[in-house]
């Protein structure tokens, strides 16, 4: 080696030294939340001006009122994050926001009256697949952006082209799911118990049933019952008697803990797996003891190394004093995309909002690359979960 090559190195070497500890002086005078802010910046809202409104629409009474206040945490966030780090005046605000009552009537209700009263050109909302069924069209009819942060019923983007939805949808994760764990658990008989009545229900168990039938596995039971139902122990009791090596339940995020603990204490053994869609550590934590071995196909991973989803945690824990749930986090990340839209469009007019969003590919989310497929769809990866004393961990 020459003496001009030693000194290149013992200079590069050198450099690499100071910039190490220069980091580690950085960090340790940041704070927490300041240190969640040096990852890539928000959308900048450049050539606009004044503040940009879209309705928001979300339960804050009923019985999704507690999946609502995580979302409205999630919404919050998103929204003082992207306008504190705007270098111009443009802002992004909920010019009203309208309780859903965790009904479907509710929610045709508040799309008539974000839509009669006010100006905004999208709409965050409704959170449930049943609610989206009947809204949806009022948008569509309107030429508003409708964008739903937790429904996830197949086939209701499809309704128009001003439809958008964050969470994937059940034939996008479901047979992947069932693929997965029937490889690794190789289950032959299985029994299936649905709410009979909701459309994410409807939706979560056709895809269990077509993806049961293509991976060979039998259905040896078929239990329904109707929203709102809180005894599920005569469907458990045929349930247990059929023997099955697995239980499938299509239903709403709320009623599978009950199931779960019904199911427990009828004496269906620990052998037997519950396997769900999308399910929140919350309900895993209402389940108890129940959902021990629980799996389920989502879409958030809370230790997701991804430095966007690490700022999010940081940034929510010290905002609210809790951990997000997934809810929290598809909210988060459904105002980070409108918002992304919005700048891309340079616009506030809602056609040039949906030719936006439309053209959403490979955006770096908390929920990881994210797209849109033809329909409106979300597209991303899912992420199959099991429950190992009470904490979610990776299906392995």
């Amino acid at each position: 080696m020459s003496r001009l090559t030693e000194l290149a190195l013992l200079l590069a070497i050198a450099v690499l030294i100071v910039g190490i500890i220069a980091c580690d002086q950085l960090i340790g005078i940041l704070t927490e939340k300041e240190l969640s802010q040096t990852v890539p910046a928000p959308p900048q809202l450049t050539g606009m001006s004044g503040e940009l409104s879209i309705g928001l629409l979300y339960p804050m009474t009923g019985r999704l009122a507690v999946t609502g206040a995580q979302m409205k945490h999630g919404f919050d966030l998103a929204v003082e994050e992207i306008n504190h780090a705007q270098l111009g005046d443009a802002t992004i605000n909920f010019k009203i926001s309208v309780d859903d009552r965790s009904t479907v009537a509710g929610a045709v209700e508040g799309f008539n009256q974000l839509i009669r009263q006010t100006e905004v050109p999208a709409i965050i909302g409704p959170t449930s697949s049943s609610q989206c069924e009947a809204a949806f069209p009022i948008a569509q009819e309107n030429r508003i952006v409708a964008f739903s942060p937790t429904s996830a019923a197949t086939g209701l983007s499809a309704i128009g082209d001003f439809i958008f939805r964050v969470t994937l949808t059940s034939d996008a994760h479901i047979p992947n799911g069932v693929r997965v764990t029937q490889e690794k658990l190789g289950y032959k008989r299985v029994a299936l118990i649905y709410d009979e009545l909701h459309a994410i229900a409807l939706s979560g168990a056709n895809a269990f049933r077509k993806a049961l039938t293509e991976n060979g596995v039998e259905i040896v039971a078929t239990e329904t019952f109707q929203t709102g139902e809180t005894d599920f122990s005569v469907q458990l009791t045929r349930i247990k008697g059929s023997n099955p090596e697995a239980i499938f339940i299509a239903a709403l995020p709320q009623d599978m803990p009950e199931i779960m603990i019904q199911a427990r204490d009828l004496g269906i053994p620990f052998a037997v797996p519950f396997i769900v869609p999308e399910l929140s550590i919350d309900d895993v934590q209402a389940a108890g003891s129940a959902a021990e071995g629980l799996i389920s196909s989502t879409s958030w991973l809370s230790t997701d190394a991804n430095p966007l989803n690490q700022s999010f945690i940081q940034n929510y824990r010290a905002a609210y004093g809790i951990e997000p749930n997934t809810w929290a986090a598809h909210s988060y990340a459904t105002v980070y995309i409108l918002a992304q839209a919005i700048a891309n469009a340079q616009s506030t007019d809602a056609q040039a909002i949906r030719d936006a969003m439309a053209n959403i590919k490979n955006l770096d989310t908390v929920l990881g690359n994210f797209s849109f497929d033809a329909d409106g769809d979300a597209v991303h990866d899912a992420i199959i979960l099991t429950v190992e004393n009470g904490e979610f961990k990776v299906f392995e």
